[in-house]
């Protein structure tokens, strides 16, 4: 019951995009949306989501399959190019998924605050800044878009 809902997506459930990064919630990088909003995983307890007829956890690995725009955030970032070493990145994008459902146009001082908890080491927040700000002028149908990111993960 105490155990972090981190480990249970990891471990027990096989969605992996979802990170270990410091375990204090200081990093981001665990971030998942609970009922919408950013949450950090490793900071939350199984016991607190359990059982929970009305609550929806989604990882990095459930933005695609939806079916909403939020792919165009995804292909925003490849086209951006903002990943180096891509450790932070399911995070960044779960919060910036967040922040554009609740903001569909956030200007920067917005991005940065919804951001604000999602650390990056190799420092591309201006890139990440311009995926976000990409995604938001998008085509809201967003077909394309979806099937070229479906395309791109296929083993």
């Amino acid at each position: 019951p105490e155990m972090p809902l981190l480990w249970v997506l990891r471990d027990e459930l096989g969605l992996t995009g979802t990170k270990y990064g410091c375990g204090i919630g200081s990093c981001g990088a665990c971030t998942v949306l609970i009922n919408g909003n950013p949450v950090r995983s490793c900071l939350t307890s199984v016991a607190s989501v359990a059982g929970k007829t009305t609550m929806e956890i989604t990882t990095i690995e459930g933005l695609i399959s939806n079916g909403s725009c939020r792919v165009n955030l995804q292909s925003s970032w490849v086209d951006h190019q903002v990943a180096q070493c891509g450790y932070c990145q399911p995070g960044q994008i779960v919060s910036a998924t967040a922040l554009l459902e609740r903001n569909p146009e956030p200007d920067t001082e917005e991005i940065n605050s919804a951001l604000a908890g999602n650390l990056c080491r190799c420092g591309t927040y201006a890139r990440i800044r311009a995926a976000i700000n990409a995604a938001t002028s998008q085509d809201p149908s967003c077909e394309s878009s979806r099937e070229q990111i479906q395309e791109q993960l296929q083993p």
